[in-house]
């Protein structure tokens, strides 16, 4: 898929600091974005974004005092985003409050199976065509509210964490005018008639999520950090109180982000994370969720694409447990000041690597083996979708470009290849915000 953004910036007072280096922003600055892009899955891509800055007098600058994002867009073949999200450390003296509400209206998402290495992926069968007719496409609407308080120990740069999502998610069959009835069956389908996906499972269902951890953070700025360290712990799970599908669960995440200055204009960042099962059954369609602390995206999911490993398709990797690494420098090669804002153009070229460390129904997976059906018109054997290939390490490396206002509104293009054509080709991203 490919997007094409124009930004627009609105410009609002300001102050000059003592060392006349950059103006420190005061009161609202708005970062819009029209968004135009074509899909030949879903169609074209319309609607606009926006994040909102409140900096006060300009004395927590580059810091805001509240942030605020809006997105509304649509596909022209069904698929909607509503999503709306406020952040602030000064609300509440002491506390940092976050929440989100959000709709992802998704008629075709997609779904390449359990894990990893084990689930075969077939480029021909990756489209909505008269060979394709969306084998990897499902239906899946999201309505998610999530709350995140955080406080700190003393004076120490240690703090906790804790918050509680709610999630309505409804799936099944993919909807789209590209299909033809009768000729469109999928993986998804495959996976609920042998049993990988229980009946009680396979229209979703809705999960009341807790979350709690610790924090330490000596990054010199979050959203544009140029050294320091950043260590997220915590556990998060849901009693199945409200599907009561037998899918109570509990996961630990592990999130490790340093950033070491290279000169005055380079930086090295990485990042080592870990998100894993530690006790339940987790329903099929909370595997993709990556949990975090503060939002870099509107929907942070994996593993594979925009939000872990670049250049893979989208939700390639779905287990129980994940581990992965994300590597880049990055380079502001040019700064300067233009329509009464601080602007910086940084490159950042990036290695991902990742995989899946705890299977997911491998049993049921097995079912798989003695499947003797054939996809119509393909010729194409459903046994070939499950093997008993070991789990193994995909990577991705490639390049971005980012723009960035006042050191938090930051439009990115990134480009990435991964490195074995089981995992993709070729992904193109553009969104806001550095992944980590």
């Amino acid at each position: 898929m490919k997007r094409f953004l124009l930004a627009a910036i609105l410009s609002c007072g300001c102050i000059i600091t003592a060392n006349a280096q950059e103006i420190a922003k005061t009161g609202l600055n708005f970062g819009p974005l029209p968004a135009v892009g074509y899909s030949s899955d879903l169609g074209w891509h319309y609607g606009a974004l926006s994040d909102i800055y409140w900096y006060g007098d300009g004395s927590t600058y580059p810091e805001y005092m509240w942030k605020a994002n809006v997105e509304v867009s649509r596909y022209s073949k069904g698929n909607t985003v509503l999503h709306s999200f406020f952040d602030s450390k000064y609300l509440i003296p002491g506390l940092r409050v976050s929440a989100a509400v959000s709709w992802f209206g998704n008629k075709t998402t997609n779904f390449y199976g359990f894990n990893g290495a084990s689930s075969l992926y077939v480029p021909e069968l990756d489209a909505i065509s008269d060979m394709g007719r969306g084998f990897y496409l499902m239906r899946r609407d999201i309505f998610r509210i999530q709350t995140c308080l955080q406080g700190s120990f003393g004076e120490s740069n240690w703090g906790w964490a804790g918050g509680l999502t709610f999630w309505d998610i409804r799936t099944g069959h993919a909807e789209n005018k590209g299909l033809v009835s009768g000729h469109d069956y999928s993986l998804y389908d495959l996976y609920v008639q042998t049993g990988v996906i229980p009946q009680a499972e396979k229209e979703g269902g809705r999960h009341l999520e807790v979350k709690a951890g610790v924090v330490y953070d000596t990054r010199d700025h979050e959203n544009n950090p140029s050294r320091g360290t950043n260590l997220e712990a915590y556990v998060f799970g849901s009693p199945d109180i409200l599907s009561k599908h037998d899918n109570s669960y509990l996961k630990l995440a592990l999130h490790f982000k340093q950033f070491f200055p290279l000169g005055d204009r380079l930086v090295f960042g990485t990042h080592l994370a870990y998100q894993g099962l530690v006790a339940g059954n987790a329903p099929y369609y909370m595997l993709q969720s990556i949990q975090s602390i503060n939002m870099k995206q509107i929907n942070t999911e994996g593993l594979g694409s925009t939000c872990t490993l670049r250049g893979t398709i989208n939700n390639r990797l779905q287990g129980n447990g994940y581990a992965w690494m994300n590597n880049e420098i990055r380079w502001s090669f040019a700064k300067f000041r233009w329509i009464n804002q601080n602007w910086t153009l940084a490159t950042n070229p990036f290695f991902d690597m990742g995989m899946i460390v705890q299977p997911y129904r491998l049993e049921e997976m097995k079912s798989l083996l003695g499947v003797n059906g054939i996809i119509e018109e393909t010729g194409t054997a459903l046994a070939a979708f499950y093997t008993q290939q070991a789990e193994k390490l995909h990577m991705s490396a490639g390049i971005g470009l980012h723009v960035i206002m006042n050191q938090n509104f930051n439009i990115n293009f990134e480009f990435g290849k991964c490195f074995d054509a089981n995992d993709g080709n070729i992904g193109i991203n553009i969104g806001l915000n550095y992944i980590f």
